[in-house]
């Protein structure tokens, strides 16, 4: 694949590398004694000289002959070098940051490229919205690289979205130069029944020679998914079971294993590796969802790289999965993803390698952050007006929230979505109801709380209605326009009265997450752009998230970034069961059904 990311193509500095390598021309950088962590070899090498030229490795070895006069040199003696670290599937907006601050945030973490798939602002805005983040984008170091969101919406026929993307648009974008491949096909169901409109989305893809990746969240890895597999998907990262893990691996499928702010993954999928005599050249290690709180506190990829370690990684192999093998997932090893020659100069030292704690971070042979400090500012970038207005709904009354119920007795059976900390999938359950004047009513006590999703782009009025459990609310309600992926408005509560003024609190502030106890604000989080991010620094941000996180807990929850895990509820391609504005949606079998169960 042809690589738009490098300062300099290669065929454009050839001669430059090799003129510094044999000595003829001096290095812009010489990296000099470090212990060379070699991912092409799965080794450390001690006293290893690193020259750069033109933003890229001219020589690996013995560099005393490439420094001159003007040569940067930087003595890293006791310290490791590495390739910086790449994110191989992480959508930008779940850290409700700007691309800009999201860079900020991982830059000094180590991390030099990303591989972003903008869904969630693509569901609001279409191609307009990825636009605008790639604009944001390029006035930072960070590589962010393309996926083309694909499932928008997540599953046609089940959701409304802000947008549709098919395959004429999808074409379209893997002509940019920001475009690598496809981002997560999320509709395996489409996949696998064949689809002429799904596999064209992918088929466009594979025309260009670009990378489709995916989402395989069944538990079923052998008919189904082999299925999914030769249909050109590359990569999976919803493996939340070892096997999962292993059986995507062995199909020649990369396993991406996930660690961020709500899915911690890695315990379980880890075990692919640590448990097995396998190879883990098809595993890498990704965020996906990451909160702005949870990157100040405990980092990026270098967290995760360390959480890989404690699970019984070889730290060598973790940095692996954070480098080469992204590189080769996306075709890109040619140009990156290893400190060796001809590559581009995205490197890492690091200080402390079980910890892994990164000290200076390099891109294209720059320095860009130090001692968890950026070296420059970056060009301010404002969103348009546009991107500030997508909030296309009325005020909310609370009678908005009822459900209406024909029956005489005094419970009724329902479906019951319940929740899984720390996991994607949703438990239906098949409980009895209270009815109270016609109406059925939410079941604090028994955990049971009222959930609705409003349809916010178009103005068409429709609402989904139903109940949700394992929250562990007590009082009060939640509501966030963060609601995946189609981005409607799901607000969730104990009392229709506390409902209705955390959706109108959103409605005014174009959009957030909120939370209210008995009429009181007591957390929010305004998302002005698109309803999803926010142009603020990360401290400010991060401050507004954790206290949004109080107010969780004095509502009654225990779940880490539960928030994360109520932005699920409407994701209508996993299962077991879900709630979009059109409706209660079973995922294992992609039909609507009735809130209320049929005697």
């Amino acid at each position: 694949m042809l690589n738009k990311f490098c300062k300099y193509p290669l065929w454009e500095v050839s001669k430059d590398l090799v003129k510094v390598a044999a000595g003829l021309e001096k290095a812009e950088l010489v990296i000099t004694n470090a212990k060379l962590v070699n991912v092409c070899t799965k080794e450390i090498i001690e006293n290893v000289d690193v020259a750069v030229a033109k933003g890229r490795i001219a020589m690996v070895g013995d560099c005393k002959h490439c420094i001159g006069e003007k040569t940067q040199v930087i003595d890293a003696s006791g310290k490791y070098l590495a390739p910086a670290f790449m994110d191989g599937h992480i959508h930008v907006e779940s850290s409700m940051l700007t691309v800009g601050e999201y860079a900020k945030a991982v830059l000094t973490h180590g991390t030099s490229g990303i591989f972003m798939d903008p869904h969630e602002i693509c569901n609001v805005l279409g191609l307009d919205g990825v636009n605008y983040m790639l604009e944001d984008a390029k006035r930072t170091p960070l590589k962010a690289m393309l996926t083309t969101p694909s499932c928008v919406p997540a599953v046609p026929g089940f959701e409304d979205t802000g947008a549709n993307i098919g395959p004429e648009e999808v074409a379209q974008t893997m002509l940019w130069d920001s475009c690598v491949g496809l981002g997560e096909m999320m509709n395996f169901p489409g996949i696998l029944g064949a689809d002429e409109r799904t596999h064209n989305i992918v088929g466009e893809t594979l025309k260009a020679g670009k990378i489709a990746t995916g989402h395989y969240s069944l538990p079923e890895t052998d008919k189904g998914l082999n299925a999914y597999i030769a249909s050109g998907v590359r990569c999976c990262h919803e493996s939340t079971r070892e096997e999962d893990a292993l059986a995507k691996m062995r199909l020649g499928m990369y396993a991406m294993l996930r660690e961020g702010s709500a899915w911690h993954d890695l315990k379980e999928v880890a075990k692919a590796i640590t448990r097995h005599e396998v190879d883990s050249r098809f595993a890498c290690l990704i965020s996906d969802d990451t909160h702005p709180n949870t990157l100040q506190t405990n980092g990026h990829l270098d967290y995760i790289v360390k959480r890989a370690i404690e699970e019984g990684i070889d730290p060598v192999t973790a940095i692996q999965m954070v480098t080469i093998n992204v590189a080769q997932c996306f075709q890109l090893d040619h140009d990156m993803g290893s400190v060796t020659p001809s590559k581009c100069a995205d490197m890492v030292l690091i200080d402390d390698l079980s910890n892994c704690h990164v000290t200076e971070t390099f891109i294209d042979g720059e320095l860009v952050a130090k001692d968890g400090k950026l070296v420059k500012a970056f060009a301010p970038y404002s969103y348009p007006q546009k991107a500030k207005e997508s909030m296309h709904l009325n005020e909310i009354m609370p009678e908005a929230f009822n459900i209406p119920v024909k029956s005489d007795k005094a419970t009724v059976k329902v479906h019951v979505m319940e929740v899984i900390p720390a996991r994607v999938g949703t438990i239906d359950r098949h409980l009895e109801m209270p009815v109270l004047d016609g109406l059925l009513q939410a079941d604090a006590k028994r955990d049971i709380l009222k959930v609705a999703v409003f349809e916010r782009h178009h103005e068409t009025g429709t609402v989904g209605r139903g109940f949700v459990k394992g929250f562990g609310i007590k009082k009060g309600a939640l509501a966030q326009t963060v609601a995946h992926d189609a981005h409607n408005l799901l607000v969730v509560g104990t009392n229709d009265s506390d409902m209705a003024l955390a959706a109108n609190t959103l409605i005014e502030c174009g959009g957030g997450m909120v939370a209210v106890v008995d009429g009181e604000v007591l957390g929010l989080v305004p998302l002005p752009i698109a309803g999803l991010m926010n142009d603020e620094p990360l401290e400010v941000m991060s401050k507004k998230v954790a206290k949004l996180e109080r107010a969780w807990e004095v509502m009654g929850s225990t779940l880490p970034s539960p928030f994360m895990t109520m932005a699920l509820i409407p994701l209508a391609c996993l299962p077991e069961t879900r709630l979009t504005n059109r409706g209660l949606v079973d995922c294992r079998t992609f039909r609507f059904e009735n809130l209320i169960m049929e005697e």
